[in-house]
């Protein structure tokens, strides 16, 4: 087994390592990825990537001070986790995930803040929350379908919730489709385009595409995972990142939604 070290990434050396599993910069995911994270840096932001001298990256995790955090939390004080993740199988099951979220303990601890706070929920695109629960994380506030907001706090201050208001918030973008798109995710990017496309080609829909420009829109999205998001005539049809193919069975489900908000117009 090869020796893994975490590596404590910042604008300089982040290039040099890769993240969330892309490598190349002629990749529009990975260039747009970079940007953003030399932007989030001066912000505390911290990546730091698990990493072996025969495979390269092998996982990292990302977090952010609450008040620049990119999900829709109220964790102010607290450090919040974006993202963590292991790509190899070899790397699993072996303490290495404990690690990095003790990277994340041992920042906040060092910082004085109230504690680390992350997102987790059942299947794709967020991390499950046993690993954390292991480490002493307890579920404090939860948000439809399954989401769950667990914390690990180092002090007595009150816990971080989940923003309210979402149906509310939702209404605002009214009739049609509109697509929330964020560079703090490298796969979304890609995503976005194959969307757009398929709605034009297949639906004569062109979306409206809003892009996410800093931790405080993010954070006023009306569901948890801020990063992306479609909704229909004002109603949430997808919460985290979709293909073209699922993009094209959430709307064969919601297409008698789609035609009442295009006879609104």
């Amino acid at each position: 087994m090869n020796e893994i070290e975490i590596i404590d990434t910042n604008a300089e050396n982040i290039h040099n390592y890769g993240f969330c599993g892309y490598k190349s910069a002629k990749q529009e995911g990975y260039s747009r990825k970079l940007d953003w994270l030399r932007q989030r840096f001066p912000e505390g932001l911290k990546f730091k990537v698990l990493y072996s001298a025969g495979d390269g990256a092998v996982g990292f995790i990302e977090y952010s001070p609450g008040e620049f955090a990119w999900r829709a939390v109220d964790a102010m004080g607290y450090m919040v986790v974006h993202c963590i993740a292991n790509f190899y199988k070899k790397y699993r099951n072996r303490g290495y995930g404990v690690l990095l979220v003790e990277e994340s303990i041992k920042d906040a601890a060092d910082g004085n803040m109230n504690g680390v706070v992350v997102i987790t929920r059942k299947g794709t695109w967020m991390a499950g929350k046993e690993l954390f629960l292991k480490r002493g994380f307890e579920i404090v506030d939860t948000a439809p379908p399954d989401f769950e907001l667990l914390v690990k706090k180092l002090n007595s201050a009150p816990p971080p919730r989940f923003r309210t208001g979402w149906e509310k918030k939702l209404s605002q973008y009214g009739p049609g489709l509109t697509i929330i798109s964020s560079d703090q995710c490298p796969y979304v990017v890609k995503g976005v385009s194959d969307i757009t496309g398929t709605a034009i080609d297949k639906y004569g829909l062109e979306p409206q595409v809003i892009q996410l420009r800093n931790a405080g829109e993010a954070q006023d999205v009306p569901w948890p995972f801020s990063s992306f998001g479609i909704v229909l005539n004002g109603k949430l049809v997808a919460d985290h990142p979709v293909s073209a193919r699922r993009f094209i069975n959430i709307m064969e489900k919601n297409l008698e939604s789609l035609r009442d908000g295009l006879n609104c117009r």
